[in-house]
């Protein structure tokens, strides 16, 4: 035994620095593992200033969500805000040891490895070990390969970030990173995903069930995978109970509730896509793609929900009206082979159901078809009739826009076979109406003419059928009306409503080969010498011309450049609007005339936020100190300054306004302008073919501008006009919008002077009977009676003094 401790010491000593040098191995492989894996690792610390990417909300003037734009669905929310319960759910569900460990748990590792040896061999899914720091490392900063060495790297990093990191920090990152199903990222949008509510309005159960979800969103899911999402939700309860956060009797209570999800449940959204589509450009144009679909952007628009559904309800009016009058194109489709199974018929019908602008429509097959009605198919599988009544309107279509006879029999209109689009027309008779998608298009745009802010604008029938913008992108001839700018250039050099130009033949050299030019008017037909207002009021081409004849082309552009109409060329014929504008640019132009000659311009956004709630962006940059009281009391309100430019003498605007007034009242808008009772002006555009309708016109408030035509320009038919088009779908959406409203006249400024004239001659006195108008005049350039007699036959004038209102004088004589 003696001779045998020698051995055993040296025994000893051998094991000792085997182990030692076993121990110092395994540090120089750890320390080597950590060099060798962590030296070209993303820096920890950047986590300190790390932003989620978070969705941008849109909203409409009223607070309405419009839409949202994200590539990932999340809202992010500081560690302060987010419940403590839902932190304690995650926690206990994902990590307990969370802040106990340094970043990687060796306990929860070991206890992992033990347990897989036995989900191996019984077939079992292997458990992991991450915590939530290594999760958070792995899914912002790591890639998403996995491998060892993937494993090795997020654990190296997560110990890394435990040191550069609090641990509300780590925690803050993971429940706004997480996925969670639903596209929503993050415990806030999860919420909302799946309940319908905030953070702070969850139950206990609602908390649970989303701290189960991280483990498999897809297989904890709460419609298809009820139970198991059930079960997962309940372990965590019991997890919560045994980690001290709650009671037993809240434990049971949670664990009793049913799991009720309310998926699709969402926010009301208000959909305005022209518009919305616009604000996307204009957002990716200031703050590039990144900001836009992960910068958190709170953006406010100008849009009024109300006014949008009547925007778009006046522009699809008219435009099926539009449709109607030039015939019925023929069926969607036709299926040739004979079918007499209404299953067969409606499983074929779901290759054709698709958005055609109206919520009604919908698509039918004509199943068979008799004397009186045809029996239909709908995609659904019900039935229904139509009869020859809702057909009448059918008739076969020319060329340029003409129309055949009338049908007289349903026959004549739609055959079996024929997949058409129909509306109801009376639930309860299952009857429906013939009806046909436009192939004319059109653009209606509505905007404050005191700050440009756009409050509707619908660029097309069907957003879905074309994204194109007929209000901001589609650049037409205005036609007539443009004719009120060459009438402000005439009164800039001193005429007046009253001023005489022939209407008579004429003919002009246009130079070189172009021939002869001898424009006219839209009847054929001359009128003599007529005043500036009635050349306005009845849109006289001939005058027109002359007048910018008189007074110089040069001055008739200059205007059009100072309005943002367009830079139009110095020849005659651009004074009947030959020139090429857009609908947004000629409306704001009639909108500066409206608020009195001073320049605005367009805008749909009102003021962005950044995540944070920092003003980035507003449209109003006018300084105001005052306006930012905590309370009110009593005092003023603040007078913010008028930073417009005025491009016109506010006394020449309004009397283009005066005389656009007269357009509606007697000119040719008269007919579809009868039924609005609250005080309206504007003025009809029809180009040649004609091509282009338009109407642009405004009441003291609000100014309005209607354009149709065919994307690929040809005739709209020989006797259409701006007044048959485009004027219906304005009336239309100017009594919707004013219903209701006080009638306001249209404001009138210091220098105006109204003398009673003859509306024919624009002369004062007696005249000979026939209709007499206040005419509104610059001091000093009122007209004198034939007998020299300024205000002959007891008639007089007065000077307006600012009162805002088109006031009526008592002079001697009467009252005007």
């Amino acid at each position: 035994m003696l001779k045998n401790r020698p051995i055993l010491k040296w025994s000893l000593v051998a094991g000792g620095v085997l182990t030692l040098l076993g121990g110092l191995a395994a540090i120089g492989v750890v320390a080597w593992a950590f060099y060798h894996y962590g030296r070209d690792l993303p820096d920890a610390a950047l986590l300190t200033r790390y932003e989620a990417p978070v969705e941008t909300h849109v909203h409409a003037g009223d607070g309405r969500l419009l839409t949202r734009f994200a590539r990932e669905r999340r809202s992010f929310v500081p560690i302060s805000a987010i419940p403590k319960r839902v932190q304690q759910a995650f926690v206990s569900a994902e990590d307990k040891n969370f802040y106990s460990h340094p970043g990687v748990d060796v306990r929860g590792i070991l206890r992992a490895v033990v347990a897989n040896v036995g989900h191996a061999l019984n077939g079992r899914r292997l458990e992991g070990a991450s915590t939530i720091t290594q999760q958070v490392a792995g899914n912002i900063l790591l890639t998403r390969e996995v491998s060892i060495e993937r494993k090795i790297r997020e654990q190296i990093l997560s110990i890394r970030m435990t040191k550069a990191l609090t641990k509300d920090r780590v925690l803050e990152l993971y429940l706004n990173e997480i996925y969670l199903g639903q596209r929503a990222y993050g415990v806030a949008s999860a919420a909302l995903s799946y309940f319908n509510k905030p953070l702070d309005e969850l139950t206990l159960p609602e908390i649970a069930y989303l701290a189960a979800i991280p483990k498999g969103p897809n297989n904890y899911h709460p419609v298809r995978n009820k139970d198991r999402a059930t079960a997962r939700r309940n372990y965590v309860i019991n997890r919560l109970r045994e980690d001290g956060h709650i009671t037993a009797d809240e434990a049971d209570a949670a664990i009793a509730a049913p799991l009720l999800a309310s998926l699709g449940n969402q926010a009301e959204v208000f959909t305005a896509d022209y518009f919305l589509e616009d604000v996307r450009r204009q957002l990716i144009e200031q703050f590039g793609e990144t900001a836009l679909y992960g910068g958190g952007l709170y953006v406010k628009t100008s849009l009024n929900p109300k006014l949008q559904s009547v925007a778009e309800k006046a522009l699809r009016d008219a435009l099926i009206d539009y449709d109607r009058r030039h015939g019925y194109r023929g069926p969607f489709t036709k299926v040739k082979k004979a079918i007499d199974d209404d299953a067969v018929w409606a499983e074929l019908l779901q290759r054709f159901v698709q958005d055609f602008g109206v919520p009604e429509w919908q698509v039918a097959a004509v199943e068979s078809l008799s004397e009186e009605t045809a029996r239909l198919v709908l995609a659904d599988g019900s039935n229904g009739t139509l009869d020859f009544e809702s057909v009448k309107w059918a008739r076969p279509v020319l060329p340029e826009q003409e129309v055949g006879p009338a049908p007289q029999t349903l026959g004549d209109v739609v055959s079996v076979g024929d997949i058409l689009v129909v509306s109801q027309r009376d639930a309860e008779l299952q009857t429906y109406a013939l009806e046909q998608v436009p192939d004319v298009q059109g653009g209606l745009v509505a905007m404050d003419p005191h700050t440009g802010r756009v409050f509707a604008m619908v660029g097309g029938f069907n957003y879905e059928q074309s994204e194109f913008n007929r209000v901001t992108q589609a650049k037409r001839q205005t036609g007539s009306a443009f004719k009120p700018f060459v009438y402000a250039a005439a009164l800039e050099q001193g005429y007046t409503p009253s001023s005489i130009i022939l209407d008579a033949p004429l003919a002009i050299d246009q130079g070189g080969r172009q021939g002869i030019w001898r424009p006219r008017n839209s009847s054929r037909k001359f009128y003599g010498p007529s005043t500036l207002r009635l050349g306005l009021e009845y849109s006289r081409n001939l005058m027109t011309v002359r007048l910018a004849q008189e007074i110089g082309m040069e001055a008739v552009t200059e205007i059009g450049r100072r309005f943002d109409i367009g830079d139009y060329q110095e020849t005659l014929a651009y004074s009947l609007g030959a020139g090429e504008t857009t609908l947004m640019q000629m409306t704001s132009a009639y909108a500066e005339l409206v608020n009195g000659g001073l320049e605005i311009r367009p805008s749909l956004i009102d003021r962005v936020q950044d995540r944070y709630g920092k003003t980035i962006y507003k449209t109003d940059t006018r300084d105001c100190s005052a306006c930012n009281q905590a309370e009110w009391g009593g005092q003023a309100a603040p007078e913010l300054p008028d930073q417009r430019e005025r491009i016109l003498d506010e006394r020449i605007a309004y009397q283009i306004v005066h005389m656009l007034s007269g357009v509606v009242e007697r000119g040719t808008a008269r007919r579809q302008m009868e039924r609005i009772t609250q005080t309206t002006a504007g003025k009809t555009g029809t180009t040649n073919g004609p091509n282009d309708l338009w109407f642009l016109g405004f009441s003291p408030d609000l100014a309005v501008g209607v354009y149709m035509g065919f994307d690929q320009p040809r005739t709209l038919g020989k006797r259409e006009y701006g007044s048959t088009g485009s004027t219906p779908a304005f009336a239309d959406f100017m009594e919707a919008a004013l219903e209701g409203t006080p009638d306001i006249p249209f404001r009138t400024p210091d220098g105006i002077r109204f003398v009673e004239v003859d509306f024919t001659t624009g002369l004062p006195g007696p005249g000979d009977g026939g209709l007499r108008i206040l005419e509104a005049f610059v001091p000093g350039t009122e007209p004198q009676a034939s007998d020299g007699n300024s205000f002959g036959g007891g008639f007089g004038g007065f000077t307006a003094s600012g009162s805002g209102t088109d006031t009526l004088a008592t002079q001697t004589g009467g009252i005007y």
